[in-house]
């Protein structure tokens, strides 16, 4: 599905299409700088959802890029665990406040969470306004921010309420990565890797080649990973808008991963941890059903490369097992698993069992 060379010679924009909207997603050292030039014409009022951490580290650039224009600031606790509707309500209590209307506009300028909430606020806010979204994490930059989802978290489960709302445009800099902590970065490394699984070989290779240039941040390697990512992450959501064929591969690991969050209560993992850990369950699955064979080491190895992981210390295997039929992709009961067939290539199974499941968990708890 992915062509590297037409990938890299497509920067810095990659064109989404989709039945609801048509925008680029933009990959730019400095692009930010130049925010005003891509906001929507017309514009009554800005408001810029972030978190106190984003603003610190990340704020002044933005500001800078608004050029003058004046905006109201939206401060989202940091977490997965505040991932929730109270604090929809509240941000959107907040925008009519602060005289928030149709013409209005939410910027998105954060992380994963941010992207979602954002993103969700935008879609129900007056029934629907326009979001910008500006990432400064390496795993919003590469999934999170693209695509249109949007959504908050239940005490069930991740992401089960929501809306695909496509935003306006989308502005990655992939400098914004360089403040990220060490342990924020490597967990969006496991959404590359991802990518790579899935769709590009090269790009798993560079990630398993390249692996001190990628964790040294050298700015080659970190834009080809971004923008490869970017590029597969366009081309599904053209594809297949709303995950009703392709666009399920992007969950390889995400079932698993999922199970995993909502069983530690979103609060020992982060979202690109939990992935990690679920692309090896996944890949253990894919291995015991004889569906992948060397190739199967080899995604193992690179992703402990970049651990450790938190360990999954009392934590039960069949307490995630049953956690897996409250996931939202699941239907009729049967729970959908992404499993690699070679790096480059997955397939979409529905046949497996709770015990092959509770197996491939328990080996990769070990």
């Amino acid at each position: 599905i992915y062509s590297s060379q037409s990938i890299v010679k497509s920067m810095p924009s990659f064109a989404v299409r989709t039945p609801q909207r048509e925008y680029q997603a933009h990959v730019e050292r400095g692009i930010i700088e130049r925010l005003a030039s891509f906001l929507p014409p017309n514009c009554s009022r800005l408001f810029v959802v972030t978190t106190e951490e984003v603003w610190h580290h990340q704020g002044h650039t933005l500001e800078a890029g608004l050029r003058g224009t004046s905006f109201t600031q939206l401060l989202l606790p940091s977490g997965e665990q505040y991932k929730r509707m109270a604090e929809v309500e509240r941000l959107a209590g907040e925008m009519v406040e602060a005289g928030g209307d149709r013409q209005s506009v939410v910027i998105a300028f954060g992380g994963g969470v941010v992207t979602d909430m954002a993103g969700f606020l935008a879609a129900i806010f007056m029934r629907g306004i326009p979001v910008v979204q500006i990432p400064t994490t390496l795993l919003a930059q590469v999934d999170a921010a693209i695509g249109g989802k949007t959504g908050a978290n239940l005490v069930n489960g991740k992401n089960l309420v929501g809306c695909f709302h496509q935003p306006y445009t989308v502005l990655i800099d992939p400098a914004a990565v360089d403040t990220l902590p060490e342990r924020e970065y490597r967990a969006g490394l496991y959404e590359v890797i991802k990518h790579g699984v899935i769709a590009s070989e090269p790009l798993f290779r560079l990630l398993q080649q390249g692996r001190d240039r990628v964790l040294a941040r050298e700015p080659k390697a970190v834009d080809r990973m971004i923008a490869e990512s970017v590029g597969i992450k366009a081309h599904v959501v053209t594809v297949d808008e709303r995950e009703m064929g392709l666009r399920k591969i992007l969950n390889f690991g995400h079932t698993f991963g999922h199970a995993l969050e909502a069983e530690t209560s979103y609060t020992r993992f982060l979202h690109g941890e939990a992935v990690g850990w679920g692309m090896c369950a996944a890949t253990l699955l894919a291995m015991r059903r004889g569906m992948l064979s060397a190739e199967g080491l080899e995604i193992l190895d690179t992703i402990a490369s970049y651990g450790p992981i938190p360990p999954l210390t009392g934590i039960s295997g069949s307490a995630i097992e049953r956690r897996l039929v409250a996931d939202k992709k699941a239907q009729h009961g049967n729970v959908h698993f992404v499993l690699p067939v070679r790096i480059g290539e997955v397939q979409v199974v529905t046949d497996v069992s709770p015990a092959e499941a509770l197996q491939a968990i328990e080996e990769a708890m070990l």
